[in-house]
């Protein structure tokens, strides 16, 4: 086990810096820190979704997910290292198909809501998808693996099914862009 913190404040961050995994310096607001740190948020954001109404099947997957993305905090974090691999992304994909299968096709946009853990879940997939943007821009400046964005991508997509399942399973159904409602 790594370093146990038993002092929170080290005030060695007053500076504008912040230490990554490797022991060097970066500054706190570079493409590096924003994308690791938006990839925390929306590990927050899946938090709040378990704090919600789900069934156990969902509540494992995503404590899963919660893993995951800490790991891949760290691999962003320590420039070279690797948490995230291809199997982390095939496995997504066969919850994504398990979860799409009995959904019916959409044939309309929906609008984020449909109960309490289903908008919490869209504002979840909303953090993932700014988490994928922020690596990408990190990708253009620096080497990140591209199994990182994947995994970023396809979570986004696994978290939009889970928001329709969690919408239907609340009873509050869910809400359907009225791309009509101006023609009146």
């Amino acid at each position: 086990m790594g370093n146990r913190l038993s002092k929170i404040y080290t005030r060695t961050g007053d500076d504008g810096t912040t230490g990554l995994g490797d022991g060097s310096r970066i500054d706190k607001d570079s493409a590096r820190v924003t994308a690791y740190g938006t990839v925390d948020e929306a590990n927050s954001c899946i938090g709040l979704v378990l704090a919600s109404e789900v069934s156990d099947e969902i509540a494992t997957l995503l404590v899963r997910v919660q893993h995951q993305l800490f790991d891949l905090g760290g691999e962003l974090c320590i420039p070279g290292h690797a948490a995230i691999f291809d199997r982390d992304i095939d496995a997504l994909e066969v919850q994504l198909d398990h979860f799409n299968d009995d959904l019916p096709p959409l044939k309309d946009f929906i609008l984020p809501g449909g109960g309490e853990a289903a908008a919490r879940c869209h504002i979840a997939r909303t953090v993932v998808r700014r988490a994928e943007r922020e690596t990408v821009t990190l990708s253009r400046a620096e080497t990140v693996r591209p199994e990182a964005i994947r995994y970023l991508n396809r979570l986004s997509d696994l978290l939009f099914v889970l928001s329709r399942v969690l919408a239907r399973n609340s009873g509050h159904g869910e809400v359907i862009w009225e791309h009509d409602r101006r023609k009146v």
